[in-house]
């Protein structure tokens, strides 16, 4: 009984540090925040990895010399590229275990993963010995 209790024990403790580090890294991606300012300096806006938009400045008053059309696609346009930058700044941040490899952590947060990047069809040889010695195991048999 010592044996399954002492497996819990680490079992549990491997939960509780794993826990940690995702609220670690969900920390991280809420903090982070990517700036950019349009040409002519006609505005100049913060955006968070999550899309949110923080701030909006007007540096100049060249703001007023534009349609509002021309203020709405400069706006869109400087949104879009802080939003860039606040993702960049993610990846840059943040890394995911070996469950994850080869994902980029912004894909998550634009919609941009496919099913078969987080679960392919099937393991990779070796990422799982204990099955892959029970499989082999198995066959072995009569």
């Amino acid at each position: 009984m010592a044996g399954y209790e002492q497996e819990i024990e680490e079992l549990m403790t491997e939960y509780r540090r794993r826990r940690e580090e995702a609220d670690t890294t969900r920390q991280r991606i809420n903090e982070s925040a990517g700036t950019a300012t349009a040409p002519r300096k006609t505005v100049k806006v913060t955006v968070t990895a999550r899309g949110e938009v923080t701030d909006i400045e007007f540096p100049t008053a060249a703001f007023r010399r534009m349609t509002p059309k021309e203020l709405a696609d400069v706006l869109k346009a400087t949104i879009a590229e802080a939003r860039q930058k606040a993702l960049a700044e993610v990846d840059q941040q943040v890394t995911f275990g070996r469950l994850l490899k080869g994902l980029q952590p912004s894909a998550l947060l634009t919609g941009n993963v496919q099913l078969a990047d987080l679960f392919p069809p099937e393991p990779e040889g070796g990422e799982f010995p204990e099955i892959d010695q029970a499989e082999q195991n198995r066959r072995k048999e009569p």
